[in-house]
């Protein structure tokens, strides 16, 4: 699988949608019945997507910290977060909730920022460079200091 050394650009990318998702895990977890009052959004939804994005903050904050990333994993990343929009608008348009207005607004905020996180991941990505291979068993690479000395 091809991996890439993050650039500068994917870094902040992916540590500026760990820090908004984190964000949003937080609120959504601990006033989920309040929040549900004011945006007129279900408290279950808002619990379950909740919790997803504390695992995907935890992947996020792994992506942001590595050294060699899989770039089928950042574009999976990135079309996630184009699922995501996705999904916000399609939930108001086929009307299986009725959010208010705060609601309304809630939903196309998220739809706004995850794709320009998603874009920010993409161009990110594009400006990586290829991460060397790994040394195949046995190598020089591989060996212990005494056996590259035999």
């Amino acid at each position: 699988m091809k991996t890439v050394t993050p650039s500068p650009l994917l870094r902040f990318a992916f540590g500026a949608d760990a820090i908004v998702s984190g964000a949003v895990a937080l609120l959504q977890l601990a006033a989920a019945a309040w929040l549900g009052k004011l945006l007129q959004l279900p408290p279950a939804l808002l619990l379950g997507t909740g919790l997803f994005l504390v695992g995907y903050t935890a992947l996020l904050v792994a992506l942001a910290r590595s050294r060699a990333v899989w770039s089928a994993l950042v574009r999976f990343v990135a079309i996630g977060n184009v699922g995501w929009a996705a999904g916000c608008v399609a939930l108001m348009a086929a009307e299986l909730v009725a959010p208010g207005p705060l609601g309304v607004g809630f939903l196309l905020v998220q739809a706004v920022t995850v794709l320009v996180f998603a874009a920010l991941q993409w161009m990110g990505l594009a400006s990586s460079a290829t991460a060397p291979a790994p040394a195949a068993p046995g190598t020089s690479a591989q060996r212990s200091p005494a056996q590259q000395a035999r």
